[in-house]
């Protein structure tokens, strides 16, 4: 019997645990996690907010008891690790509690960067993590009128789409020059924007938070370089960082973009300690750099293998392609990375093709758009990446492109895919064959 310890219970420790556990059940698996919760999905929070899912008990995937009884998982939540004795072979937790381990796999996931703004401190700025912390949050919404989201990411705007649902007045805050500016093209982002105006939710873009202001220690206003916002509660969408200290602290290798280097089988430098997870770095297939805090689409099947492998089996990892998908308002957007604004700043050539198709037939009453740009190399005429923007449907584009461009897909071959044609749920001519004949025509004429 080996004994395999996971620290963290988040999506890749729970990935870890179960799936060493199933893979050789006479290991002994303990799994500690410093919150109170485990095995629901952070994600669906900002819908909840939204009161789009109508309570927090939804985002649990299974009770604890489901991994004590049924897969036999010896699980310490609430329960935080302070030190790992690599010599001893042992987890120290607080209070003096120890865990013994012949393979160790680490999961600590992310930290947010406290921003170095006066008053973050202040009753009413919230920083969205624990679903627990989210369910005091959810309360607390229901006596307030006036919200800013600081950084319009991800998480910000569907937090922004949420509370604008739950009918709040709803101020985003970013000093970018335009939405999701990590992820897409000004132009993708137009008509997400657009949506979200319209269902009330106000842009100060290009706009520094400069201060957070409250009265007898409560948020009362946000003072920014283009003015002041008054707010009774702040939701701060902040830079976030790989979670290493403990792996640091047994010697585990970092990488250049700061998170945990593992090899193919998610093994760190450390012999028998493995990692998973947002802490590590998985290289990006096409720009070819590391890139860590991946989500949790990543993080469970980065913890199968890392606990299959700790158990002794052999699976391996390999580069990501990254296709993402959200809703902005009640617009789609997604695509695979890269966008033509990272083309652009790694100077990586690139031709491309545009479309503006729909999504079913013109004269169904379903019919929204659905807009293509997808970037060509040049020499190969394979596709690097590809944005989509519109109605439904981005999703399961981006997941398609994010496949065919892990086969090599060149233009040529996307030009004349075959496709669905039924009038309430894809058009006569499929929006990436479009962008793909828009290429082409771009192509012959260099």
């Amino acid at each position: 019997m080996s004994r395999i310890v996971v620290v963290g219970a988040g999506a890749a420790g729970t990935s870890a645990a179960s799936n060493a556990k199933q893979f050789d059940r006479s290991h002994q698996v303990t799994m500690i996690g410093d919150f109170a919760s485990t095995a629901y999905s952070p994600c669906g929070i900002p819908y909840v907010f939204g009161r789009e899912i109508d309570s927090m008990d939804k985002l649990f995937l299974q009770k604890p008891e489901f991994y004590t009884n049924e897969i036999g998982l010896d699980m310490h939540l609430s329960t935080l690790v302070e030190s790992i004795d690599k010599g001893a072979r042992t987890v120290v937790c607080r209070g003096g509690e120890t865990f013994p381990y012949d393979k160790l796999i680490i999961c600590t996931g992310w930290a947010y960067v406290l921003p170095k703004i006066p008053g973050v401190e202040l009753d009413g700025v919230k920083f969205i993590k624990d679903i627990e912390r989210a369910r005091e949050i959810d309360r607390e919404l229901d006596s307030v009128d006036d919200v800013i989201v600081w950084k319009a990411r991800p998480v910000g705007l569907e937090l922004a789409t949420g509370l604008a649902h739950r009918g709040k007045r709803v101020t985003v805050i970013d000093d970018e020059p335009w939405l999701l500016a990590e992820f897409a093209d000004p132009d993708v982002v137009k008509m997400g924007q657009d949506s979200l105006e319209s269902m009330g939710v106000k842009f100060m873009l290009s706009t520094t938070l400069k201060e957070l202001k409250g009265k007898d220690g409560k948020l009362v206003v946000a003072v920014t370089d283009r003015g002041e916002v008054a707010c009774q509660m702040a939701f701060m969408a902040a830079d976030e960082k790989p979670n290493t200290a403990l792996a640091e602290s047994i010697g585990v290798k970092l990488g250049s973009g700061h998170g945990v280097l593992v090899d193919d089988m998610m093994r760190t430098n450390v012999p028998d300690v493995f990692a998973a997870g947002a802490l590590v770095e998985t290289m990006q297939a096409v720009a070819g750099v590391p890139v860590s805090l991946l989500p949790s689409t990543y993080a469970y099947p980065q913890g199968r293998i890392a606990g299959t492998n700790a158990a002794g089996g052999e699976m391996h990892t390999r580069a990501a392609y990254f296709p993402w998908a959200m809703e902005v308002g009640k617009v789609q957007i997604g695509g695979v990375l890269i966008t033509e604004t990272l083309a652009k700043a790694l100077g990586r050539q690139y031709t491309l093709g545009e479309a503006k198709g729909i999504t079913s037939a013109r004269y169904h009453p379903k019919v929204e758009p659905m807009n293509v740009k997808l970037l060509v190399d040049p020499k190969s005429r394979e596709i690097i990446g590809v944005e989509f923007y519109g109605g439904d449907g981005v999703k399961e584009r981006a997941d398609f492109l994010a496949f065919a461009m892990r086969k090599h897909a060149t233009v040529d071959e996307l030009a004349n895919m075959e496709n669905v044609y039924s009038p309430p749920i894809g058009a006569l001519n499929e929006p990436i064959a479009l962008a793909a004949k828009d290429a082409q025509k771009r192509l012959s004429a260099h």
